[in-house]
């Protein structure tokens, strides 16, 4: 045991010290690359689920309008059908 500990000396425990710090300081500048990645990749996200909606907006927009144009032709054809059916009873 004690040759153990008079293999570690202070010099080298300095320099462990070191090299622990250095890999801790190369970790949280990985963290921080990756957290920079993952925002970037959220502010294009956003912008393209924007542009998505806008777009499906625009779409579900000119559905709506297709809808209420056949409703209002058939209404329309209906009402005349039923008004050419009365006045040749009549």
């Amino acid at each position: 045991m004690s040759s153990m500990r008079e293999a570690w000396t202070d010099g080298r425990l300095d320099d462990l010290n070191g090299r622990v710090g250095d890999m801790g300081r190369r970790m949280d500048e990985g963290f921080s690359r990756v957290h920079e990645d993952f925002q970037s990749l959220r502010t294009e996200m956003d912008a393209k689920i924007g542009g998505l909606r806008t777009e499906m907006d625009a779409k579900f927009g000119a559905l709506h309008r297709l809808i209420l144009q056949v409703g209002g032709g058939m209404i329309a054809t209906l009402i005349v059908g039923i008004l050419s059916v009365l006045a040749t009873q009549l």
